[in-house]
């Protein structure tokens, strides 16, 4: 019996176990699901399929940098609740995951979880299926970032984390006031959540979009609506420069002076150190963001399991 990539998707998703295992399952029992099933169980894989379908949007966002290799990382692992995300175990296995990412350069999830965990001879995922066993919870490893270059990070409560990178030298990155910088830089992502670097950034399908709103706006306005196509453009033109300023990293105000912007705190700094710094892009990490939320508290799952 053969059997499909939507076969080993579903096995995937019923026991939590990673891609290459579930296609080994599958091969060595003919294609049959409830077989393959039972046989990632006797190799200890599946010990927690019964969790691998419960909702897991809490846990963490994490940050690494190599500073000596140049190498930064993001990751985010989910579990069920926000009591995991406090456990030292499940944060010490996160930060192993981080470093994994950072020295071995996985394509994707499912490479990285078919990689040695850093610090260990097994598998990310073995690593992984032995803290559901122990902690009792689902978790999955949903996502990382690496980048190589100079990158400063912040995290936010576990829950919200960034990374910017820059163009400079080392000299210039390994100065305090460049770290303080890059470190406000990342703060002002975090809390203002620009969507774009700059406005050569965006795609000009966007802005033609945003033109035709402000467009469209105006011709809806008594005031405005008899006004010239030519002359509604001119005005659009300088609507824009707020729309940069909500939208994009370096137009916006910055959020410790907004007298400036976020481009002109970064001229500041490099005119006071006599360098040349660029901010080339940012990623930014929110945790359990897209995923569905958990309804049922915490009392309520007490009392069920009570019952």
């Amino acid at each position: 019996m053969a059997y499909t990539a939507l076969d080993v998707k579903e096995l995937r998703e019923k026991t939590g176990v990673g891609m290459m295992d579930c296609k080994k399952a599958l091969e060595a029992s003919d294609g049959d699901m409830d077989k393959a099933i039972e046989f990632l169980r006797e190799k200890g894989l599946a010990a927690a399929t019964k969790k691998a379908g419960r909702i897991a949007a809490e846990g963490v966002v994490l940050a690494y940098t190599d500073e000596e290799k140049a190498i930064s990382v993001l990751v985010e692992v989910n579990a069920e609740t926000d009591f995991v995300a406090k456990n030292e175990v499940f944060q010490n296995f996160v930060l192993q995951v981080a470093k994994t990412v950072a020295y071995e350069n996985p394509a994707d999830v499912d490479a990285l979880l078919n990689t040695k965990l850093y610090g260990d001879e097994r598998t990310v995922q073995e690593n992984l299926q032995d803290k559901i066993l122990a902690i009792g919870e689902n978790m999955k490893v949903r996502r990382f970032e690496r980048v190589e270059g100079v990158a400063v990070s912040y995290i936010h409560g576990r829950a919200r984390g960034v990374l910017v990178t820059f163009d400079t030298d080392a000299e210039t990155a390994n100065k305090d006031e460049f770290k303080t910088m890059g470190k406000d830089v990342a703060m002002q992502v975090a809390a203002l959540n620009p969507t774009y670097l700059d406005p050569d950034s965006i795609p000009a399908e966007v802005i033609e979009r945003e033109k035709e709103i402000e467009i469209a706006q105006m011709k809806a306005d008594p005031k405005m609506a008899n006004k010239p196509e030519q002359i509604l453009a001119k005005i659009v033109e300088g609507k824009m420069g707020k729309y940069y300023s909500e939208v994009c990293l370096m137009n916006q105000p910055f959020v410790k002076d907004d007298k400036v912007s976020v481009a002109k705190y970064v001229e500041g700094v490099a005119k006071k150190l006599g360098a040349d710094i660029k901010v080339t892009g940012f990623i930014c990490m929110v945790k359990g963001e897209g995923l569905e939320k958990r309804e049922e508290n915490f009392a309520n799952e007490i009392a069920s399991m009570i019952k």
